[in-house]
């Protein structure tokens, strides 16, 4: 039962206690962490800010003929895949060239999905092993000054079995590693991953998580300064906004278990009868929504996204396309293959522009972060891994250069590693590794 209303000039004991850097808002059977205010002493804005990790994946490559960038700054031109990052440009860099050389030369697909984020050799056969990915090593460091060390979400089911490769299909359907024996656990439903983020449990799941914190939100409220109460509103406002398009998704994939608990394989129904949310466009949305709360409480500061996996039948009907993601990116030159390519862009796209829009300090959460937009492909008709697309959002913290086209075509192997931006990225976040997969030097220029 949530605390009653107080006068405006005092608050409770006990919710007083509970006044910190990630400060919550307790209700029945809910706990709802804040964004950093700094109306109180206990509130205070540190001196930096925690700084975030997040990968977006896409598999099976782009289109190559409209993935480009050039200049810097002011003069960066974009290409037309690249174009919905625009508004964001002196935000972004666009690394062109890096490839991950344990992936190249072992067959398609699943070995060159496997050990994307780890640079690690895969095996083959039942015996499934890879490496720690660069996610997790990150969340193993500073998992434990948050209530999540890292949320792992998907909105594309993921494969058993084998490949005609004889590399297993864990491989195609996971870029987050545990350890080099365990991938980790996907999770599929926006519900779920809201529930979680919300320590929202029980019978009262399917009550309003705003309408349970109200009384002490109304009280915190009445204690802030007038930046922190629009803050804080803003902030209730978005919540509730998820909450609602939720409603909907949580009856269906109630509704879905109550079926499937009667099948063996409730994941092989295709969707919407599984309960995933019939609309990916609505789906992938929601997933950046949970990151980004996630990202602005510091509930989390590791996440990664896969939403459309490697080897993906996902269909597009939003844009026209009447192939499945994989069979149309073997005509990835197409142009149906490029509105492909430029949805997924938006969706990172989209994720960065909502981080950006909330403030943090000086700044905003975006420029404390780091997003790494990533396929495991670059031209899907050749299965050409020997390059791949990559793009990162976010200055960590003052400590990454943005507004850059970064081209390292050309150069010999050794300098383009993925490997290596791995390692000059997990310096900034304070992640100091001798080596990382096959790279033990930093990644130049960046």
């Amino acid at each position: 039962m949530s605390e009653k209303l107080l006068p405006q000039n005092r608050i409770p004991r006990k919710f007083d206690r509970t006044l910190s850097r990630r400060s919550v808002l307790r209700g029945a059977g809910v706990a709802m962490a804040l964004p950093f205010l700094e109306s109180f002493p206990a509130f205070g804005a540190p001196a930096t800010f925690p700084k975030r990790f997040a990968v977006m994946f896409m598999g099976c490559g782009i289109n190559e003929d409209y993935w480009s960038a050039t200049g810097d700054g002011a003069d960066m031109k974009l290409s037309k895949t690249l174009s919905v990052l625009e508004p964001l440009k002196h935000k972004i860099n666009v690394v062109d060239g890096l490839f991950n050389k344990a992936s190249v030369g072992l067959g398609i697909h699943p070995a060159q999905t496997g050990s994307l984020l780890s640079g690690a050799q895969i095996s083959k056969g039942a015996v499934v092993h890879s490496g720690m990915s660069v996610d997790q090593m990150i969340a193993n460091t500073f998992g434990q000054d948050t209530a999540q060390s890292s949320i792992v979400l998907a909105c594309d089911p993921p494969m058993t079995g084998y490949h005609e490769t004889n590399y297993s299909m864990a491989y195609s359907s996971h870029v987050s590693w545990q350890s080099p024996d365990s991938p980790v656990p996907l999770e599929l439903y926006p519900s779920l991953a809201f529930d979680n983020l919300f320590e929202n449990r029980g019978s009262l799941r399917n009550l309003s998580i705003i309408d349970r914190v109200r009384e002490n939100a109304e009280t915190l409220s009445g204690k802030v300064s007038d930046t922190d109460r629009i803050k804080l509103d803003e902030y209730l406002t978005s919540v509730r906004e998820v909450e609602k398009r939720l409603e909907g998704m949580r009856k269906s994939k109630d509704a879905a278990e109550e079926k499937a608990g009667r099948k063996t394989a409730p994941l092989a129904m295709e969707r919407p009868a599984n309960g995933l949310p019939e609309d990916l466009r609505e789906h992938s949305k929601l997933m950046c929504d949970i990151i980004a709360i996630a990202f602005q409480t510091d509930k989390t500061r590791v996440a990664s996204l896969i939403i459309s996996r490697d080897l993906s039948a996902m269909y597009y009907p939003f844009l026209g396309v009447n192939q499945g993601h994989h069979g149309a990116s073997h005509n990835n030159n197409s142009d149906g293959y490029e509105a492909i390519s430029r949805w997924h862009m938006s969706q990172f796209a989209y994720l960065a522009s909502k981080l950006d829009s909330m403030p943090e300090g000086d700044g905003t959460v975006l420029d404390n972060s780091c997003l790494m937009f990533l396929s495991s492909l670059f031209v899907g008709r050749t299965h050409d891994n020997t390059r791949l697309p990559v793009v990162l959002a976010g200055g960590l913290g003052g400590t990454l250069k943005t507004g850059r086209s970064l081209n390292y075509l050309g150069e010999p192997a050794e300098n383009r590693k993925m490997c290596s931006l791995y390692l000059s990225l997990m310096d900034r976040m304070g992640v100091k590794l001798d080596h990382f997969g096959d790279a033990d030097s930093r990644l130049a220029r960046i």
